[in-house]
């Protein structure tokens, strides 16, 4: 079972010392399993702790708090990737006003020494650290010359040409192209997440959802899609599902509200997965509750179909991407 700590102050994590991986780690890309497997067979080959690193909120949540951009995952599914993926220790420590502060020197001392005891240090390609950004990979690995550790950064990673990043991620699932946005990320776009009670206005419209949060982030997805919902039956589950604030009925909060086809189950509580196959339309605001169901009777038989031609192997035709989706 891994370790999780959130703070700078502390006692030290990895009595024995670490190997420590640095980065953002929102969705788990190809690229970030390449970084943290990398420094877990480092650290084995050492015999000591693999520390993984990230930061929560993400820096750039914290500078644009006002117009923060989008995640492709909650924090918990991160931490879960994280620990699948092998690291023993992981730290989310909490980016705030002190931590923008903090310099590159002071960022080694009291994180990578302090608390985690470094023996190695690996960072992904671009890796910036410090107050305005002040320290990359040569300030890191003068200091660790002069602390005692070493620090190294991994190639990037390209599929076909394209580099994997997080950006790209991003921009196929806006175009609704989850194939590719599933080879850049080695596993289809999911959320999961506990289902929690909503409004129940969608049972009374005879579409009762599963609802997950999204951990107060901004998401990357905002539309209606065909979907599939893992954890309730021995295979996937399709579905239909609406990821946004819900409009029509005053919502604020980004929800995703999995409809499953032909269930009929309590869900409260359990953890599902559910998996994005197709993109349908916009998140729409209607005139009346009316108007509203009928165009989710339209959905269901449209997500039916894609899902079924998914099912045959045939790839889901996607909608036309709207010029403001762009």
């Amino acid at each position: 079972m891994s370790r999780l700590f959130r703070d700078i102050a502390g006692g030290s994590e990895c009595a024995d010392g670490s190997v420590v991986c640095i980065g953002a780690f929102d969705g788990l890309h190809l690229g970030h399993q390449a970084l943290v497997r990398h420094a877990v067979a480092r650290a084995r080959d050492l015999g000591v702790a693999a520390a993984a690193l990230s930061f929560e909120p993400l820096p750039r949540e914290f500078f644009a708090a006002d117009a923060p951009p989008p995640r492709l995952g909650p924090v918990r599914a991160k931490i879960e990737g994280l620990r699948t993926l092998g690291a023993e220790v992981i730290g989310l420590l909490r980016f705030d006003a002190r931590m923008a502060a903090m310099s590159p020197e002071a960022f080694v001392e009291q994180v990578l020494l302090a608390r985690l005891g470094a023996r190695e240090v690996w960072v992904g390609p671009g890796f910036r650290f410090g107050h305005r950004r002040a320290g990359d990979l040569a300030t890191l690995q003068a200091l660790g010359r002069e602390a005692g550790f070493v620090a190294g950064e991994i190639a990037p990673l390209a599929i076909d040409g394209e580099r994997v990043s997080s950006t790209h991620i991003r921009a196929a699932l806006v175009a609704g192209d989850f194939v590719h946005a599933a080879r850049l990320l080695g596993r289809p776009y999911a959320v999961s997440g506990r289902v929690v009670r909503g409004q129940q206005l969608g049972r009374t419209l005879g579409y009762p959802t599963a609802n997950l949060r999204f951990g107060g982030k901004v998401p990357a997805l905002r539309g209606i899609y065909a979907t599939r919902v893992h954890g309730v039956g021995d295979a996937p589950w399709p579905s239909v599902s609406s990821f946004g604030t819900r409009p029509t009925v005053g919502g604020v909060e980004p929800l995703l509200e999995a409809h499953l086809f032909d269930f009929d189950g309590d869900l409260y509580g359990r953890r599902i997965e559910v998996e994005f196959v197709a993109r349908l339309r916009d998140e729409e605001k209607f005139d009346d509750l009316p108007a509203l169901v009928a165009q989710m009777d339209l959905d269901a038989v449209r997500a039916r179909a894609l899902l079924a031609e998914a099912t045959a192997g045939a790839p889901p035709r996607q909608e036309p991407q709207r010029q403001d989706d762009a």
